[in-house]
This record gives C-alpha cells, structure tokens and sequence, in this order.
C-alpha cells in the first residue's frame, strides 16, 4: 500500500468513528434538557427523572465492555450498526413512557445500551487495532473530538426542537437523525488485520481480564475515572436545572452544555497531541486538578450567564478529553488486542460514578433544593483523581533524536 493510501486509509477510519461517535454522544449529552419537560409533561418527579437518567448512566459504561468484548470477537460493525438501532429506537420510544419504570427501561436501559454500543470503546479499539502506533494517539483525539461536536451541535438543535415540537417531537426526531450514523458502521466493519489481532499470545480475553484487574495501575485508572463520570453526569443532567436555580433562562444551559462541546473539541485534540509526547498519567492528573480549581472558582463568582459560559468553556477543555490518555495508559499496560474490552471496562467504572452523579443530584434538589453539596463533593473528588493518578506505572515517553546526516558531522 502506498504512502497517499495508508493516509487516507487512516484518516476514513479516524474520521467514520468520529462522526458515529458525534451522533450517539451528541445525543445521549442533550437528554438533560429532556429532565424538566419530562417531569412536566409526566408528573413523576424530577427525583424519579433523574434516577432513570442515573440508570441510563451505568447501563452505558455496562454496555462497554460487552459491546467491546462482541467487537474483539466478531469484528465493529455488527455492533456498531445494532448500537445504532437500538439507540434510535429507544428515543423513539420514550415519549409513550409515563411510568417510572417504563421510563427506567426505554431511557434508562434500551437507549443507553444502544449509545454505549456505539461508543468509545468499541469505536476507539476499532481504530487502534487498524492503525500504526505513531497515528493512534492522534486518531484518539480526533474520534473523541467527534463525540464533543456532537454535543455542541446536538444540544442547540434539542433546545430548539423542544421549543418547536415539544420535548415528544423532540425525541422522535432526533430518532430519526440518529438513523444517520447507520452508513458509517459499515466503514468500520472491517477485522483487524492478523499483525495487530495476534498481539500476544495470551490465554484469551477471561485471562486478560483477570490479568488486568491485578494490576495495582489499572485499579487506580479506574478509581480515576469513576470520579470523571461523576462529575461529567452531575452537569450534564444537573445544570439545566442549576441555571434555573439562578433565575437565568434555559437558553444559558443549552449554551453552556454547546459550549462544553466545542471547546471539548481543542482540549480532545490537544489531549492525542500530548499523550505522543508526555505521559498520559500526568495528563489526566493536570485535567482533575483543573477540574477542582474550576468548581470552586465558580462556587465564588456571581451567577450570570457570563459565569456559566466560563465556567462551561473551562470545564469542557478536558470534558472527555480524558479519553485519549486513558486508553493510552491502557494500550501501554495491556496492547491493543483487547483494548476495547479492558477500555470498555475503565467506561464501567467510569459510569459507576455517573450513575452516582445523576442520581445524588436529584436528591440534593429534591431534599435541600439546592446542589450546594454535590458542587464541594464534586470539587473534592476531582482533587482525589488527580492524586490517585500519580503512582500509576507508566514508561516515559522515548524522544526520537532525528539522524544526523554523515556529510553534516
């Protein structure tokens, strides 16, 4: 294969997972705009609301490591256009729901097993196991950008159909545009070519599994992550209703949640430039810590729209953008034949803390009326992921010192 083929060999798969990745992310990142109209529409109670939300949470990081687990065995494109379908489906399906429970079994589990199916873990794995080590940090940042513009583009449009079509038309058209992301699953159907399937000659993905659980590095990753999904769930179910705590209009939230995106896409590119060159524990250390130091700079600010807009443009730098280095520490550990199983794993915990998030939020507005707590317990949190990622064991980074030619010396 020449030089120009690999290249845009590379950049189909690079870009085909990140524009399926911008459709199931774009959308599952806008439900919490649903949370009000639902509880309006339905009377279940914003408490009930979010816990289906919260389920949704960890149905998505459950649906992580089985969908990767399907992917490594049978290949990405089963599963990613099934994840599709079912993610279609589910929303399509929501509106019909005025139960708790329905609503727990529509949103909470059918569309969030369909968005976890089309996700990071099958979408990234597919995309490290057909591509050169020297492309996949790079690739990683450009697939995770993908998932950041969808939310940037996904939530404007939402605001905008709930205010056209009411929040049941909402949905069934966003079902309808997340059919969309069908053709690219077809892209990404390819298997891995035998060099990288043949990794290891290990004793299957049990033994990799209980491999990886052993390692004291891999548990602090995952101790890491879960504090990322509970803080990524508390805002982006919680902080419609945050802003309107503060008396500001629910365009504030729809904007912040834009703006949470699109500055997601830089700080998700500027994370696949700098896993290639630093090592990737100090990267997600810097993105917790930063976390902190934001959340208690917003704690001291006065609430208007110019604070949220800030404190969204902050906050979205390293939204997911703790994606790339974590799947990096996680190739590094273990390679890529398994890595969208081991990955999807990291996702689970990840999504543990999420579905804590979603649901503590709902609490807290519900028995003190505020989120007061959940913002110190999301600020402390943070300070601990950025702590505990410091002893993972990770080689550094080896510069490559360019040749000096003979005639030159």
């Amino acid at each position: 294969m020449s030089d120009a083929a690999a290249s845009r060999t590379v950049w189909t798969i690079t870009l085909a997972a990140a524009a399926l990745l911008m459709v199931t992310m774009g959308l599952r990142q806008s439900m919490g705009l649903f949370v009000a109209p639902i509880n309006t529409s339905t009377g279940l109670g914003i408490a009930t609301v979010s816990f289906a939300m919260a389920v949704a949470q960890f149905m998505w990081g459950a649906a992580q490591p089985v969908a990767g687990a399907l992917a490594d065995r049978y290949g990405p494109g089963r599963v990613l256009a099934a994840g599709v379908l079912l993610l279609a489906i589910g929303t399509a399906l929501t509106p019909l729901m005025s139960s708790g429970l329905g609503l727990v079994l529509v949103m909470g589990v059918l569309t969030a097993i369909g968005s976890g199916a089309g996700s990071f873990s099958v979408l990234i794995g597919a995309a490290a196991q057909r591509l050169p080590v020297e492309r996949r940090g790079l690739a990683s940042g450009v697939i995770n950008a993908g998932g950041s513009f969808g939310q940037f583009v996904f939530a404007p449009i939402a605001q905008r159909l709930i205010a056209g079509l009411g929040w049941m038309g909402a949905l069934w058209s966003l079902a309808v545009i997340s059919l969309a992301a069908l053709p690219l699953a077809w892209l990404l159907r390819r298997p891995a070519a035998p060099a990288q399937a043949a990794h290891a000659a290990d004793g299957g993905l049990r033994a990799a599994v209980k491999d990886s659980f052993a390692d004291r590095s891999y548990q602090l990753l995952h101790a890491g992550f879960f504090t990322c999904g509970f803080h990524i769930a508390f805002l982006v179910t919680h902080l419609p209703g945050e802003v309107d705590l503060c008396g500001l209009p629910p365009t504030v939230a729809s904007w912040s949640l834009a703006i949470i995106g699109l500055t997601n896409i830089a700080g998700s590119l500027a994370a696949g430039w700098w896993v290639q060159r630093y090592r990737s524990k100090y990267v997600l250390a810097w993105m917790y810590a930063s976390r902190a130091v934001l959340i208690v700079a917003y704690l001291l600010a006065p609430k208007t729209p110019l604070t949220f807009y800030l404190l969204a443009a902050g906050l979205g730098f390293t939204w997911l953008a703790t994606v790339p280095p974590t799947a990096a520490v996680v190739g590094k550990l273990f390679g890529t034949r398994y890595l969208a199983t081991l990955f999807g794993l990291t996702l689970l915990s990840h999504q543990i803390g999420a579905f804590f998030g979603a649901w503590l939020g709902g609490l807290a507005i519900t028995r003190q009326g505020d989120y007061l707590w959940m913002w110190y317990a999301d600020a402390v949190l943070a300070l601990a992921a950025a702590l505990v990622n410091l002893p993972i064991r990770e080689a550094k980074i080896e510069r490559v010192v360019p040749a000096v030619p003979r005639a030159a010396r």
